[in-house]
């Protein structure tokens, strides 16, 4: 069985800084895409940024320059590293994760918890 566990968020005033960590606990494939989404209060979540195993991290448009994204010490563990933020990276961010359990022949996306993350003065 697969678990994806978030942590991190909180509240920040403008300009500050925040973390956010996810892992992948269970029996998968080393090779996968993880990544984290958002949703803010009355809109459509969207995908903020994702990286394959071993290849660069593709980001949004509103976050690049500003969040960074990278593996920790192991392929199923990401780090979203978000500076400079605004009020309107205000949202529910969701780690999302793509991945292909043992004995299955394709992939699964799975979905952490949320957490809140809250850009107010």
């Amino acid at each position: 069985q697969v678990h994806v566990v978030e942590s991190g968020g909180g509240w920040v005033q403008p300009g500050g800084s925040l973390r956010l960590s996810c892992t992948a606990s269970g029996s998968f494939d080393s090779n996968n895409v993880m990544g984290w989404y958002r949703q803010a209060p009355g809109q459509l979540r969207e995908r903020v940024a994702f990286t394959f195993t071993g290849i660069l991290p593709n980001y949004a448009e509103s976050v690049k320059g500003r969040f960074s994204l990278s593996r920790g010490d192991t392929d199923n563990t990401v780090i979203l590293q978000m500076n400079s933020l605004k009020p309107e990276d205000t949202a529910v961010y969701y780690c999302n994760a793509h991945l292909r359990p043992y004995g299955s022949s394709g992939y699964t996306t799975y979905w952490g918890q949320g957490t809140q993350v809250i850009v107010a003065s």
